[in-house]
């Protein structure tokens, strides 16, 4: 069958690009999201997340009848689910949000409908999610039960794009099919192919689940190896940025860059799922998160000692002096708070704090709920000019430009290494 309309349940970092791009190949597409603020905002051809290019491909299509938000799911010929998939107390894999929009659709599918799960989930996952299309609709055979003669064909078809270059990764990029039959594979690509100029993978749906989730652990675990050797360089008074320049010197070796800990809604949370279902096997991969999640407090823990050393150089009071945290987002020049470190250690220094604590975020315009009254979101200009304690958190390209000549008399954490 062919797909005319397509509806992307969803319309996040991964949501909208893909539903945009869909829409630019000339496909009826039909976004759909809880957030009544979204929608307004796309439907007006505008976007409410920073990602290049993406305003463009956005304002075009709607501009054109391409794509056009809604709340409530409507009919289509395919559905891509690309909602989140936090985890609950005990980092146990949390699908509410799964259940939540397959519920949604249930009602509105018809024989010969596809419906792809985005989302990064545990392994059975879209297995389970096969099970409450099917309470739902009693009337319909699904791949569980019929195989190959289902009336709804599904599959798992994880994104691997990085924040900052989907528009061009989204299409670019090999893709992992994992269909529930080889029907369902089968569908999945035509789907995909639509846009997509890399090369579809097929396998099972558990496999592609695995695959997502293997992905992030191997890079969350490379993480870790840096994460730990700069609490090591720094117990033992090395440079842990001229250290890893100097072992990358060898032919098979890469580390990576350390920072303040490991943020997005991917890496900081996929690792945690293997966990769950593996808890005596997957040894290495919990320590790796441990310590990547211990990271903002050891980061916290420099900044009281930076601040100490500036109350005796200074003699002034704790709440005379400002702190200033460069950078909020996960990663750089992108607007993406989730499970960001940055924020995580930005959170903590403002709760201890008794000064004002500056927050500089280029990206964003207002600081999320729940900061403490004594923080404040102020300029790069700002902060450079009133703080006594500088806090480099993230990298981003405006804060490249820095002077590091004119930081030479002040109190600095620096856990990228930008002003080293």
């Amino acid at each position: 069958m062919m797909f005319n309309t397509i509806s992307v349940i969803g319309l996040g970092y991964i949501g909208l690009p893909t539903a945009a791009a869909f829409a630019s190949r000339q496909k009826k597409v039909i976004g759909v999201d809880i957030n009544t603020r979204a929608v307004e905002t796309i439907n007006r051809g505008d976007i409410h997340i920073v990602e290049p290019d993406l305003d463009v491909v956005v304002k075009t299509a709607v501009e054109q009848g391409y794509l056009r938000a809604t709340t409530r799911p409507e009919p289509a010929d395919a559905f891509l689910i690309a909602v989140p998939t936090p985890f609950k107390d005990g980092h146990q894999p949390d699908l509410a949000w799964v259940k939540a929009a397959a519920e949604s659709i249930a009602p509105v599918l018809k024989k010969g409908d596809l419906v792809i799960l985005e989302s990064t989930s545990p392994v059975g996952a879209t297995e389970q999610m096969a099970e409450w299309l099917a309470m739902a609709r009693s009337d319909l055979a699904f791949p569980q039960h019929a195989g190959e003669k289902a009336d709804v064909q599904i599959a798992y078809c994880p994104e691997r794009v990085l924040p900052g270059q989907v528009m061009v990764e989204l299409i670019k990029n090999d893709r992992v099919i994992g269909g529930m039959t080889s029907l369902c594979s089968q569908r999945a690509c035509d789907l995909y192919k639509i846009f997509l100029e890399g090369e579809c993978v097929v396998t099972n749906s558990r496999t592609a689940e695995m695959c997502k989730l293997t992905e992030n652990s191997f890079r969350d675990v490379n993480i870790a190896f840096a994460n730990e050797l700069s609490l090591i360089c720094a117990d033992q008074g090395i440079s842990v940025w001229e250290l890893i320049a100097l072992a990358n010197r060898h032919p098979r070796v890469n580390i990576l860059q350390p920072g303040p800990g490991v943020g997005g809604h991917c890496i900081a949370v996929d690792p945690w799922f293997i966990v769950a279902q593996n808890p005596v096997q997957a040894r290495l991969i919990r320590t790796a998160r441990e310590v990547n999640d211990s990271k903002p407090h050891w980061v916290l823990e420099q900044v009281k000692k930076k601040l100490a050393e500036c109350l005796v150089a200074s003699d002034k009071r704790p709440s005379e002096l400002t702190i200033a945290c460069f950078g909020l987002a996960f990663k750089p020049n992108i607007d993406d708070l989730r499970e960001s470190p940055a924020m995580e250690v930005a959170q903590m220094i403002a709760d201890w704090h008794q000064g004002v604590t500056q927050l500089v975020e280029p990206n964003i315009h207002e600081l999320p709920k729940g900061m403490p009254e004594r923080s404040v979101l102020v300029t790069q200009e700002e902060a450079l000019r009133q703080a006594d304690v500088l806090v480099m958190l993230v990298d981003h390209q405006q804060f490249k430009t820095i002077d590091v000549e004119g930081l030479r008399s002040r109190w600095l954490v620096d856990t990228k290494g930008l002003w080293r």
